[in-house]
């Protein structure tokens, strides 16, 4: 398990290039925004391996949050706004009853993702 966190957190790097797709008209923001809640989501359990902490099986922000803040460190704001990801894990994920995701909370979104794994990366000393 040393260096499990290593291949986490490349998952997350490789869900934050697949949300970051430039071609963009044909794939919905929905699409992208699932990606980045995984990229950030994979990152957190990265950090959480990394403290020697098995990641619970849960796609909830809080609840990850929660476990990094009782175990490790209380979180930055980078990692609190990750919560606005929460709803990208299920609810967007097919078609549905939601309001579709414009460009601005797409970007938004990505913003959020990218400080979430700076800030991660550099508490594993990558």
């Amino acid at each position: 398990m040393d260096n499990d966190y290593k291949i986490w957190i490349k998952r997350a790097e490789s869900a934050l290039s697949l949300g970051k797709v430039d071609d963009r008209e044909e794939i919905y923001y929905e699409d992208l925004c699932f990606q980045l809640q995984q990229a950030a989501e994979k990152a957190l359990k990265a950090y959480l391996i990394y403290n020697k902490i098995e990641p619970p099986k849960t796609h909830s922000f809080r609840v990850l949050i929660n476990k990094i803040e009782t175990s490790i460190v209380l979180c930055p704001d980078e990692i609190r706004r990750t919560i606005e990801l929460e709803d990208y894990a299920v609810q967007t994920r097919y078609p549905g009853d939601y309001t579709p995701v414009d460009e601005d909370e797409y970007s938004d979104a990505l913003k959020i993702t990218e400080n979430a794994i700076v800030w991660i990366k550099k508490q594993l000393g990558l």
